[in-house]
């Protein structure tokens, strides 16, 4: 019987098959890189706002403390936006007039909120609260990167579940003392190790295998 198909067929088909397999790993791969991308994330990413508050002008220039506009963050899972009260203190006495600060006074004259873009948006099957991390050593930049320096508010991180639990596994490299929660521009010493370990004693941080159960962030 005579041959259907050129020998080298067979060296072509072994190449289709490597060639293929090749192409699927490399799709794979690049979905997630993509899945972990600023875009698909939107990680580093500046969030317009009706009103374009610059925390590095009031947290960093001016000094204003992070609770006195985020007054539940120690108290809540939530750590709450102001209400346009909390602006109108000042703002009843500086820039009073400026055309820039106008949906501030028109929220407080109709006394509707001003509708605020979230930033920070976790799904609604994960569990997050904001006061359990402040007890527990958690510094804000840790999570929200130094305020300060933003004009604008962005993420600084993916917010994915790996990113949290690079903290949940080994909280002690990250925990800082509670007079520094509040310090932006706060950098873990050389010892970090050692200083997180004696801190998560002193709070009384769960074990990475309680941090890391599915029913710590999904309930």
């Amino acid at each position: 019987m005579p041959q259907i198909f050129h020998r080298s067929t067979n060296a072509l088909s072994k190449l289709s098959i490597v060639v293929g397999a090749l192409l699927a790993v490399g799709a794979i791969f690049t979905l997630l890189v993509l899945d972990r991308s600023n875009y698909n994330t939107g990680a580093f990413v500046d969030v317009q706002q009706p009103v374009q508050f610059s925390h590095k002008h009031h947290n960093g220039d001016i000094g204003i403390d992070c609770r006195y506009c985020h007054t539940a963050v120690e108290v809540s899972s939530s750590a709450g936006i102001p209400p346009t009260a909390t602006c109108m203190n000042c703002h009843t006495q500086i820039w009073a007039d400026s055309p820039y600060l106008e949906p501030v006074r028109e929220s407080w004259r109709t006394r509707q909120p001003i509708q605020w873009v979230r930033v920070h948006d976790l799904p609604d099957f994960v569990y997050f609260n904001h006061s359990v991390h402040v007890a527990k050593g958690v510094g804000c930049s840790t999570c929200h990167g130094n305020m300060i320096q933003q004009p604008l508010v962005h993420q600084v991180a993916s917010l994915k579940m790996e990113w949290c639990l690079e903290c949940h596994r080994q909280p002690e490299l990250f925990l800082r003392p509670k007079d520094q929660i509040y310090n932006a521009e706060w950098q873990p010493p050389s010892n970090q190790e050692e200083v997180g370990l004696r801190l998560k004693k002193q709070y009384n941080v769960m074990t990475a295998e309680v941090l890391t159960s599915c029913s710590t962030c999904h309930r």
